[in-house]
């Protein structure tokens, strides 16, 4: 499936700055029988963890979380960018490929012993998806497992992920 999956997935070079190959989604999000598949295949995996919340990081990871929380019938977090949330926050610091950044959560989206899978379209260095494990656990949740539609392999973000089980459906 993840070869076929592969074909729906556009290749932008340089992007979003030189050096960089951008996996760009939006091919596949266009491609209801793909992107149902891609879906399916994350809720396969997790349908028997008994998940109480969806946690999901801005922006693209949102397209995942609402639908997955959907399928598994628990609610839904989403991290933002910092100055987006309302309420009290919890936030955390990480670096990126080409940069750092923060995302918050507040502070009451995810309750003591809640059992948490988080979702995002793209693990490249995991510090993002590190960072959103960190908020769950800071909020007293745990964490199930770390899933993403793709994952670039070579750049090892698993590794920052080690103590959490980590799930792609495609491997570049």
């Amino acid at each position: 499936m993840a070869e076929d999956l592969k074909s729906l997935i556009r290749d932008i070079p340089d992007f979003p700055v030189e050096g960089i190959l951008f996996r760009d989604i939006t091919t596949l999000l266009k491609d209801g029988a793909g992107w149902k598949r891609a879906v399916d295949a994350i809720y396969e995996r997790f349908k028997d963890a008994r998940i109480d919340k969806v946690v999901s990081i801005e922006a693209r990871g949102f397209l995942l979380g609402g639908v997955l929380a959907y399928k598994f019938g628990c609610g839904t977090v989403p991290l933002r960018k910092p100055g987006k949330l309302p309420w009290e926050k919890l936030s955390e610091s990480y670096d990126l490929e080409y940069g750092s950044a923060t995302i918050e959560m507040h502070r009451d989206a995810v309750d003591e012993g809640d059992r948490v899978l988080v979702v995002d379209d793209l693990l490249a260095t995991g510090g993002t998806a590190r960072a959103a494990a960190n908020l769950v656990e800071k909020a007293g949740g745990e964490v199930i497992a770390v899933a993403f539609l793709i994952a670039l392999t070579d750049l090892e973000g698993a590794k920052l992920l080690d103590k959490y089980e980590v799930f792609a459906v495609i491997n570049y």
